[in-house]
């Protein structure tokens, strides 16, 4: 039995850090059109992803539980459109973190010093995004089961202060890439 729960255990390990590995690579910046434009940065908020702050929200499932004729059926299909739903948001969140991280980058290399604070501050985010967006990942397989809920605002924070960075850093009307 002792051989059996740990084998467990490394498979459970396993199988969370292929998760990580995996979430690491998909919060890598996407080289593939990079729109990262002074426009683009003035453009970008916060607003676009509030709504994953409620699209999981338990209300939406009371009130549906609450009616007459409804199923258990009825329940797993809302929660796994909804869940479908997240997933678009925080694909357009990770592709627009990785847009705000390359541009960053490239502020760097096209600045005239170095910027090590920047550097740091970049690295510390891409991991707490990372990380973030690993649990998020994990929660909402849980969530499609009907197991817990999905916290999403510390993710939300981590990018919008790097948005915020980046806006701080480039000048009105200029281009911070082609």
């Amino acid at each position: 039995m002792e051989l059996g729960g740990l084998l467990l255990a490394i498979l459970v390990c396993a199988a969370v850090a292929s998760l990580v590995v995996f979430t690491i690579r998909k919060a890598a910046p996407v080289p593939a059109s990079l729109p990262v434009t002074a426009t683009w940065i003035e453009e970008l908020s916060l607003d676009r992803y509030r709504p994953m702050l409620r699209i999981l929200a338990a209300d939406d499932l009371r009130l549906l539980r609450s009616q007459p004729g409804c199923t258990p059926e009825m329940i797993t299909k809302l929660r796994h459109q909804r869940c479908r739903i997240f997933r678009e948001y925080l694909r357009g969140l990770r592709e627009d973190f990785g847009r705000v991280c390359l541009a960053l980058k490239l502020l760097m290399v096209q600045a005239g010093h170095d910027r090590p604070d920047l550097a740091a501050t970049l690295l510390q985010k891409q991991a707490q995004f990372a990380l973030g967006l690993t649990l998020v990942e994990v929660r909402l397989a849980l969530y499609s089961w009907g197991i817990g809920t999905v916290e999403v605002g510390s993710l939300l924070a981590v990018f919008d202060g790097l948005r915020l960075e980046l806006r701080t850093l480039l000048p009105a009307g200029t281009e911070a890439a082609g």
